[in-house]
C-alpha cells in the first residue's frame, strides 16, 4: 500500500471516530465543547477534499490507460496481477469517497449542532422576557 493510501485510510478512520463522538449522547456543555473543538479542526483539515479528489482523478487516469489482459496470450500470473490491480483500484475509490462523505457528514453534524445551540439560546431569551 502506497503512502497516500495509508494516510487516507488513517484520515477516514479518524473521521469515522469523530463522527461517532459527535453523535453520542453527551451532556449539553460537553457536547457544545466537542462541537466547537471539531469545528475549529474542520477548517484546516479541508485539504482532505482536494487530496481525495486528486487521488480519484489519478485512479481514473490509470484505469483509462491500464493495459488489459483479455487475450489468450496472457499468462496466469499476468491475469492475477491485472485482477489484483483492479481490486486495489476499487478499494481506493471506496476509500476516497468515504473520506469525502465522512468529512461532509461531520461538517453537517457540526452545523446542525451549532444551529440547535443558537435556537436554544434564542428560546431562553424569549422565555426570560
Amino acid at each position: 500500500m502506497a503512502l497516500q493510501w495509508l494516510i487516507l485510510s488513517y484520515v477516514v478512520a479518524a473521521e469515522a471516530t469523530v463522527a461517532i463522538l459527535l453523535t453520542l449522547p453527551y451532556p449539553k456543555l460537553f457536547r457544545n465543547r466537542i462541537v466547537s473543538l471539531v469545528s475549529l479542526i474542520l477548517q484546516p483539515t479541508f485539504f482532505i477534499i482536494p487530496f481525495a479528489g486528486f487521488q480519484l482523478l489519478d485512479l481514473y487516469w490509470k484505469n483509462e490507460h491500464r493495459l488489459t489482459c483479455t487475450s489468450e496470450v496472457c499468462t496466469d500470473t499476468e491475469r492475477d496481477h491485472y485482477e489484483k490491480s483492479i481490486y486495489k483500484a476499487q478499494r481506493n475509490v471506496i476509500l476516497c469517497v468515504a473520506a469525502i462523505l465522512t468529512y461532509w457528514c461531520i461538517s453537517c453534524i457540526c452545523k446542525y449542532q451549532k444551529d440547535l445551540q443558537s435556537l436554544e439560546e434564542l428560546e431562553k431569551r424569549h422565555k426570560s422576557k
